[in-house]
Protein backbone atom coordinates (compact mmCIF):
# COMPACT_ATOMS: atom_id res chain seq x y z
CA UNK A 1 0.00 0.00 0.00
CA UNK A 2 2.79 2.37 0.92
CA UNK A 3 4.67 1.49 -2.27
CA UNK A 4 1.57 2.16 -4.36
CA UNK A 5 0.99 5.56 -2.76
CA UNK A 6 4.67 6.48 -3.24
CA UNK A 7 4.63 5.50 -6.91
CA UNK A 8 1.46 7.50 -7.51
CA UNK A 9 3.01 10.52 -5.79
CA UNK A 10 6.14 10.28 -7.94
CA UNK A 11 3.97 9.97 -11.05
CA UNK A 12 1.95 13.04 -10.05
CA UNK A 13 5.10 15.03 -9.40
CA UNK A 14 6.84 13.96 -12.59
CA UNK A 15 3.82 14.54 -14.90
CA UNK A 16 4.23 18.39 -15.06
CA UNK A 17 7.96 18.00 -15.55
CA UNK A 18 7.41 15.54 -18.37
CA UNK A 19 4.84 17.85 -19.95
CA UNK A 20 7.17 20.82 -19.72
CA UNK A 21 10.02 18.76 -21.13
CA UNK A 22 7.84 17.60 -24.01
CA UNK A 23 6.77 21.14 -24.82
CA UNK A 24 10.36 22.35 -24.67
CA UNK A 25 11.51 19.51 -26.91
CA UNK A 26 8.77 20.30 -29.43
CA UNK A 27 9.74 24.01 -29.48
CA UNK A 28 13.39 23.08 -29.93
CA UNK A 29 12.57 20.78 -32.85
CA UNK A 30 10.45 23.46 -34.55
CA UNK A 31 13.17 26.07 -34.06
CA UNK A 32 15.80 23.70 -35.42
CA UNK A 33 13.69 22.98 -38.49
CA UNK A 34 13.08 26.68 -39.15
CA UNK A 35 16.69 27.65 -38.63
CA UNK A 36 18.02 24.80 -40.76
CA UNK A 37 15.61 25.79 -43.55
CA UNK A 38 16.69 29.42 -43.29
CA UNK A 39 20.34 28.37 -43.31
CA UNK A 40 19.76 26.23 -46.37
CA UNK A 41 18.07 29.14 -48.15
CA UNK A 42 20.93 31.46 -47.24
CA UNK A 43 23.47 28.97 -48.59
CA UNK A 44 21.49 28.67 -51.82
CA UNK A 45 21.27 32.47 -52.13
CA UNK A 46 24.98 32.83 -51.53
CA UNK A 47 25.71 30.21 -54.17
CA UNK A 48 23.40 31.91 -56.64
CA UNK A 49 24.97 35.28 -55.87
CA UNK A 50 28.37 33.92 -56.88
CA UNK A 51 27.13 32.78 -60.28
CA UNK A 52 27.97 35.16 -63.14
CA UNK A 53 25.03 36.19 -65.25
CA UNK A 54 22.42 34.66 -62.95
CA UNK A 55 19.06 36.36 -63.34
CA UNK A 56 16.09 36.11 -61.02
CA UNK A 57 12.70 36.48 -62.60
CA UNK A 58 10.91 37.76 -59.51
CA UNK A 59 11.94 41.16 -58.16
CA UNK A 60 11.07 39.99 -54.65
CA UNK A 61 13.51 37.09 -54.92
CA UNK A 62 16.13 39.49 -56.25
CA UNK A 63 15.67 41.74 -53.20
CA UNK A 64 15.74 38.76 -50.84
CA UNK A 65 19.16 37.79 -52.17
CA UNK A 66 20.63 40.86 -50.42
CA UNK A 67 21.62 40.54 -46.75
CA UNK A 68 18.98 41.39 -44.16
CA UNK A 69 21.11 44.13 -42.60
CA UNK A 70 21.54 45.93 -45.92
CA UNK A 71 17.79 45.69 -46.61
CA UNK A 72 17.07 47.32 -43.25
CA UNK A 73 19.80 49.96 -43.18
CA UNK A 74 19.58 50.87 -46.87
CA UNK A 75 16.26 52.80 -46.76
CA UNK A 76 17.13 54.39 -43.41
CA UNK A 77 20.50 55.52 -44.74
CA UNK A 78 18.85 56.91 -47.87
CA UNK A 79 16.45 59.02 -45.82
CA UNK A 80 19.28 60.33 -43.62
CA UNK A 81 21.38 61.08 -46.69
CA UNK A 82 18.58 63.18 -48.21
CA UNK A 83 18.09 65.03 -44.93
CA UNK A 84 21.80 65.75 -44.70
CA UNK A 85 21.99 67.06 -48.26
CA UNK A 86 18.95 69.27 -47.69
CA UNK A 87 20.07 70.95 -44.46
CA UNK A 88 23.81 71.34 -45.14
CA UNK A 89 25.23 74.54 -46.70
CA UNK A 90 25.74 74.85 -50.44
CA UNK A 91 28.96 73.20 -51.57
CA UNK A 92 29.40 71.15 -48.39
CA UNK A 93 28.85 67.84 -50.18
CA UNK A 94 31.42 68.72 -52.84
CA UNK A 95 33.90 69.68 -50.13
CA UNK A 96 33.34 66.38 -48.32
CA UNK A 97 33.76 64.45 -51.59
CA UNK A 98 37.07 66.24 -52.24
CA UNK A 99 38.24 65.39 -48.72
CA UNK A 100 37.39 61.72 -49.19
CA UNK A 101 39.32 61.68 -52.48
CA UNK A 102 42.35 63.21 -50.72
CA UNK A 103 41.93 60.61 -47.96
CA UNK A 104 42.12 57.80 -50.51
CA UNK A 105 38.44 56.78 -50.60
CA UNK A 106 37.36 56.53 -54.23
CA UNK A 107 34.05 54.75 -53.68
CA UNK A 108 30.94 56.38 -55.13
CA UNK A 109 28.75 55.68 -52.08
CA UNK A 110 31.19 56.84 -49.40
CA UNK A 111 29.82 60.42 -49.36
CA UNK A 112 26.23 59.17 -49.01
CA UNK A 113 27.20 56.94 -46.09
CA UNK A 114 29.07 59.83 -44.48
CA UNK A 115 26.05 62.13 -44.74
CA UNK A 116 23.82 59.43 -43.24
CA UNK A 117 26.24 58.92 -40.34
CA UNK A 118 26.49 62.67 -39.78
CA UNK A 119 22.69 63.02 -39.59
CA UNK A 120 22.50 60.01 -37.26
CA UNK A 121 25.09 61.56 -34.94
CA UNK A 122 23.20 64.87 -34.98
CA UNK A 123 19.99 63.07 -34.03
CA UNK A 124 21.74 61.75 -30.93
CA UNK A 125 22.05 65.29 -29.52
CA UNK A 126 18.41 65.41 -28.23
CA UNK A 127 18.98 61.99 -26.66
CA UNK A 128 22.10 63.37 -25.00
CA UNK A 129 20.09 66.38 -23.80
CA UNK A 130 17.53 64.10 -22.15
CA UNK A 131 20.28 61.88 -20.74
CA UNK A 132 22.18 64.83 -19.23
CA UNK A 133 19.47 67.13 -17.86
CA UNK A 134 16.47 64.87 -17.22
CA UNK A 135 17.66 61.32 -16.63
CA UNK A 136 21.04 62.45 -15.20
CA UNK A 137 22.37 59.12 -13.88
CA UNK A 138 25.74 60.69 -13.02
CA UNK A 139 24.18 63.27 -10.71
CA UNK A 140 25.88 66.24 -12.37
CA UNK A 141 24.83 69.78 -11.50
CA UNK A 142 25.50 73.32 -12.62
CA UNK A 143 28.42 74.13 -14.88
CA UNK A 144 29.72 70.56 -14.79
CA UNK A 145 26.43 69.29 -16.21
CA UNK A 146 26.45 71.95 -18.93
CA UNK A 147 30.10 71.22 -19.79
CA UNK A 148 29.34 67.50 -20.08
CA UNK A 149 26.52 68.18 -22.53
CA UNK A 150 28.49 70.70 -24.61
CA UNK A 151 31.55 68.47 -24.93
CA UNK A 152 29.67 65.36 -26.01
CA UNK A 153 27.29 67.30 -28.28
CA UNK A 154 30.28 68.87 -30.03
CA UNK A 155 31.82 65.40 -30.36
CA UNK A 156 28.62 64.05 -31.94
CA UNK A 157 28.27 66.96 -34.38
CA UNK A 158 31.92 67.54 -35.28
CA UNK A 159 33.21 63.99 -34.89
CA UNK A 160 32.66 62.76 -38.48
CA UNK A 161 34.30 65.85 -39.99
CA UNK A 162 37.22 65.57 -37.59
CA UNK A 163 37.69 61.93 -38.54
CA UNK A 164 37.79 62.75 -42.26
CA UNK A 165 40.21 65.64 -41.71
CA UNK A 166 42.47 63.38 -39.65
CA UNK A 167 42.50 60.73 -42.39
CA UNK A 168 43.40 63.37 -44.98
CA UNK A 169 46.19 64.72 -42.78
CA UNK A 170 47.64 61.26 -42.07
CA UNK A 171 47.65 60.33 -45.75
CA UNK A 172 49.28 63.61 -46.78
CA UNK A 173 51.97 63.12 -44.12
CA UNK A 174 52.63 59.59 -45.38
CA UNK A 175 52.91 60.87 -48.95
CA UNK A 176 55.27 63.67 -47.90
CA UNK A 177 57.43 61.20 -45.95
CA UNK A 178 57.74 58.80 -48.91
CA UNK A 179 58.28 61.47 -51.57
CA UNK A 180 62.10 61.92 -51.19
CA UNK A 181 62.78 58.17 -51.31
CA UNK A 182 60.46 57.72 -54.28
CA UNK A 183 62.16 60.58 -56.15
CA UNK A 184 65.61 59.14 -55.42
CA UNK A 185 64.64 55.74 -56.80
CA UNK A 186 62.90 57.36 -59.75
CA UNK A 187 66.00 59.44 -60.51
CA UNK A 188 68.31 56.42 -60.36
CA UNK A 189 65.99 54.43 -62.63
CA UNK A 190 65.76 57.20 -65.23
CA UNK A 191 69.51 57.85 -65.19
CA UNK A 192 70.09 54.09 -65.62
CA UNK A 193 68.34 54.26 -69.00
CA UNK A 194 64.68 53.55 -68.28
CA UNK A 195 61.90 55.72 -69.59
CA UNK A 196 59.75 57.75 -67.23
CA UNK A 197 56.80 55.32 -67.27
CA UNK A 198 59.06 52.25 -66.94
CA UNK A 199 60.80 53.93 -64.01
CA UNK A 200 57.42 54.61 -62.40
CA UNK A 201 56.52 50.92 -62.80
CA UNK A 202 59.71 49.93 -61.01
CA UNK A 203 59.09 52.44 -58.22
CA UNK A 204 55.50 51.26 -57.78
CA UNK A 205 56.68 47.67 -57.33
CA UNK A 206 59.54 48.58 -54.99
CA UNK A 207 57.99 51.20 -52.67
CA UNK A 208 54.44 50.45 -51.50
CA UNK A 209 52.39 53.29 -50.09
CA UNK A 210 49.74 55.90 -50.91
CA UNK A 211 52.08 57.89 -53.18
CA UNK A 212 52.88 54.89 -55.38
CA UNK A 213 49.18 54.03 -55.46
CA UNK A 214 48.53 57.47 -56.94
CA UNK A 215 51.37 56.92 -59.42
CA UNK A 216 49.78 53.63 -60.41
CA UNK A 217 46.44 55.32 -60.99
CA UNK A 218 48.14 58.05 -63.01
CA UNK A 219 49.83 55.44 -65.21
CA UNK A 220 46.49 53.70 -65.68
CA UNK A 221 44.93 56.95 -66.86
CA UNK A 222 47.76 57.58 -69.35
CA UNK A 223 47.48 54.05 -70.71
CA UNK A 224 43.72 54.54 -71.05
CA UNK A 225 44.29 57.48 -73.39
CA UNK A 226 44.78 60.57 -71.21
CA UNK A 227 47.80 62.78 -71.72
CA UNK A 228 50.60 62.72 -69.17
CA UNK A 229 50.03 66.34 -68.16
CA UNK A 230 46.31 65.84 -67.56
CA UNK A 231 46.89 62.63 -65.60
CA UNK A 232 49.53 64.29 -63.41
CA UNK A 233 47.34 67.33 -62.80
CA UNK A 234 44.50 65.02 -61.73
CA UNK A 235 46.93 63.24 -59.38
CA UNK A 236 47.96 66.60 -57.92
CA UNK A 237 44.32 67.47 -57.24
CA UNK A 238 43.75 64.12 -55.52
CA UNK A 239 46.81 64.47 -53.28
CA UNK A 240 46.82 68.27 -52.62
CA UNK A 241 50.37 68.46 -51.26
CA UNK A 242 52.58 71.44 -52.16
CA UNK A 243 55.71 69.33 -52.70
CA UNK A 244 53.89 66.95 -55.05
CA UNK A 245 52.49 69.96 -56.92
CA UNK A 246 56.03 71.27 -57.40
CA UNK A 247 57.13 67.88 -58.75
CA UNK A 248 54.16 67.70 -61.12
CA UNK A 249 54.75 71.21 -62.47
CA UNK A 250 58.44 70.45 -63.01
CA UNK A 251 57.68 67.27 -65.01
CA UNK A 252 55.03 69.08 -67.09
CA UNK A 253 57.45 71.93 -67.88
CA UNK A 254 60.15 69.42 -68.79
CA UNK A 255 57.78 67.75 -71.25
CA UNK A 256 56.71 71.11 -72.66
CA UNK A 257 60.16 72.62 -73.20
CA UNK A 258 62.08 69.43 -73.96
CA UNK A 259 64.30 69.50 -70.85
CA UNK A 260 65.95 66.27 -69.75
CA UNK A 261 63.67 64.49 -67.25
CA UNK A 262 66.66 62.95 -65.47
CA UNK A 263 68.10 66.38 -64.71
CA UNK A 264 64.73 67.64 -63.47
CA UNK A 265 64.28 64.57 -61.27
CA UNK A 266 67.76 65.03 -59.81
CA UNK A 267 66.98 68.64 -58.88
CA UNK A 268 63.61 67.65 -57.41
CA UNK A 269 65.16 64.83 -55.36
CA UNK A 270 67.78 67.18 -53.88
CA UNK A 271 65.10 69.75 -53.09
CA UNK A 272 62.94 67.14 -51.38
CA UNK A 273 65.84 65.93 -49.24
CA UNK A 274 66.54 69.51 -48.16
CA UNK A 275 62.83 69.99 -47.44
CA UNK A 276 62.73 66.83 -45.31
CA UNK A 277 65.76 68.00 -43.35
CA UNK A 278 64.12 71.37 -42.75
CA UNK A 279 60.92 69.70 -41.56
CA UNK A 280 62.92 67.59 -39.09
CA UNK A 281 64.74 70.68 -37.80
CA UNK A 282 61.43 72.51 -37.43
CA UNK A 283 59.99 69.67 -35.36
CA UNK A 284 63.12 69.67 -33.20
CA UNK A 285 62.73 73.41 -32.60
CA UNK A 286 59.08 72.96 -31.60
CA UNK A 287 59.80 70.16 -29.12
CA UNK A 288 60.96 72.38 -26.17
CA UNK A 289 57.89 74.61 -26.54
CA UNK A 290 55.57 71.59 -26.55
CA UNK A 291 57.34 70.11 -23.53
CA UNK A 292 56.81 73.33 -21.56
CA UNK A 293 53.06 72.78 -21.03
CA UNK A 294 53.28 69.33 -19.36
CA UNK A 295 56.30 70.49 -17.35
CA UNK A 296 54.49 73.54 -15.95
CA UNK A 297 51.16 71.85 -15.20
CA UNK A 298 52.26 68.29 -14.33
CA UNK A 299 55.93 68.09 -13.30
CA UNK A 300 56.56 71.39 -11.52
CA UNK A 301 53.60 71.13 -9.06
CA UNK A 302 54.71 67.67 -7.91
CA UNK A 303 58.30 68.90 -7.65
CA UNK A 304 57.23 71.90 -5.58
CA UNK A 305 55.25 69.68 -3.23
CA UNK A 306 58.21 67.37 -2.70
CA UNK A 307 60.82 70.12 -2.27
CA UNK A 308 58.85 72.84 -0.50
CA UNK A 309 56.31 70.68 1.34
CA UNK A 310 58.47 69.76 4.38
CA UNK A 311 59.71 73.35 4.67
CA UNK A 312 56.16 74.69 4.67
CA UNK A 313 55.16 72.17 7.34
CA UNK A 314 58.10 73.19 9.56
CA UNK A 315 57.32 76.88 9.07
CA UNK A 316 53.66 76.35 9.99
CA UNK A 317 54.63 74.47 13.14
CA UNK A 318 57.10 77.18 14.13
CA UNK A 319 54.48 79.92 13.93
Amino acid sequence: MTVTILSLSLLAISTPALAAGGIGLAIALVAYAVLSHAEEKSVVRESLRQLDGYEVESSRDQELMDPLLSRILGPVGGVMNRLGRRFTPTGYVDTVRAKFIRAGFNSVDVVDRFMAIKVGMALLVPVLLWFTFIFNPLGLKGLLQLAFFVIFAAAFVMGPDSWVNRRVEDRQKAILANLPDVLDLLTISVEAGLGFEQALDRVIGAVPGPLTMEFSRMLGETRAGASRSDAMKAMDQRIDVAEVRSFVMAIIQADTFGVSIGRVLRAQAEEMRIKRRQIAQEKAQKAPVKMLIPMVFCIFPALFVIVLGPAMINISRAF
